[in-house]
């Protein structure tokens, strides 16, 4: 009994990592979704945001009451907003904008990229070490590239079908077809928003070092990501019709992104990655891809090229080498 005990806790950072990642792909999916269904994309930011700010915003309180930040001052609540904006919700907004031209498995394929994205905008603000005489500084280079390439290999080739497409509706969710000039237009606009979230990731840093409480600052940038997601989407979207809800898909998105996604993933990456470190976390990241492809085939009937495949392959090796040599980096 001890040893199946003992087994079951050594495997909980694996089944919970597994569990994520279905999460993840649930997201891409559920907005999708939306977004098919008529939903304004602008409006989804905002419905998205307010839920995860009102999700975590208790639990920064009654986690971090002990917490020694130091107080908010005008500057750095100014500085919050500001990461906040360029990162959050431009990001967000990119991202979900995109959405109307690309696919779903598109789009979380297209995620892989913002670690090399990441890697190179370090290396640039000087925050990353780079030798390229060394194997390690090397393969974060070679893993960058391989990554970009497969970027562009989604975006600009698409290739012949894999398999006939299916003439067996599932669901009822509108088919949609896109064209070169949309498909191209989807992945320029989902290539901006990896690179504000990229940006985002690497001023979370210095935002850190100046207010410690991680989920406080969650919190935080997640409300000032919802009033600037405001802002925007009464300047785009003024018809009050586009932010009715009713008990339908939409909100049932609107709860999952910003209740599930940002509350209940969150908590469940910050426990894997004090058990097994943040390398253990990110390997797992292509599963979503799979099972975003597999359910996309299934409810939306879309169909798999080999141009897409072979450039997503492409991402996740350029994932692997640049995780592969910062692991072996961080052990030397």
């Amino acid at each position: 009994m001890e040893s199946r005990g003992m087994n079951m806790e050594k495997n909980k950072p694996y089944i919970v990592m597994i569990l994520i990642q279905f999460v993840c792909a649930g997201m891409a999916l559920f907005s999708k979704t939306a977004i098919t269904q008529g939903m304004n994309p602008y409006v989804f930011v905002v419905y998205r945001q307010a839920l995860a700010t009102m999700a975590l915003a208790p639990i920064a309180f009654f986690m971090e009451r002990s917490s020694k930040a130091p107080p908010l001052s005008c500057i750095l609540l100014c500085k919050i907003f500001l990461v906040s904006s360029c990162g959050i919700t431009m990001s967000l907004n990119l991202y979900y904008f995109g959405l109307n031209y690309v696919s779903a498995t598109f789009a979380t394929a297209f995620t892989n990229i913002i670690p090399a994205i990441t890697f190179i905008l370090a290396v640039c603000f000087r925050m990353e070490s780079l030798s390229i005489k060394q194997k390690h500084g090397m393969a974060k280079v070679l893993g960058s590239a391989i990554g970009l390439s497969g970027a562009l290999l989604c975006s600009f080739v698409r290739g012949p079908p894999m398999y006939a497409e299916s003439k067996t509706k599932i669901l009822n969710l509108s088919e949609k077809h896109y064209s070169k000039a949309d498909w191209l237009k989807g992945s320029l606009v989902m290539l901006a928003a990896n690179i504000t979230w990229s940006l985002w990731l690497i001023m979370q840093g210095p935002l850190i070092k100046q207010y410690p409480a991680k989920l406080r600052l969650t919190a935080l940038q997640c409300f000032c990501s919802c009033v600037s997601s405001a802002v925007w989407a009464v300047v785009k979207e003024r018809s009050l019709e586009s932010w009715k809800l009713g008990w339908n898909v939409n909100l049932l998105s609107i709860f999952y992104c910003g209740v599930i996604v940002a509350g209940f993933t969150y908590w469940l990456q910050v426990w894997v990655v004090e058990k097994k470190g943040p390398v253990f976390t990110a390997v797992f990241s292509p599963l979503a891809l799979i099972l975003t492809a597999i359910f996309s085939a299934i409810l939306f009937k879309e169909t798999l090229h080999w141009g897409s495949v072979c450039g997503a392959i492409l991402l996740v090796i350029g994932l692997y080498a640049i995780l592969w040599r910062k692991n072996k980096e961080k052990k030397s």
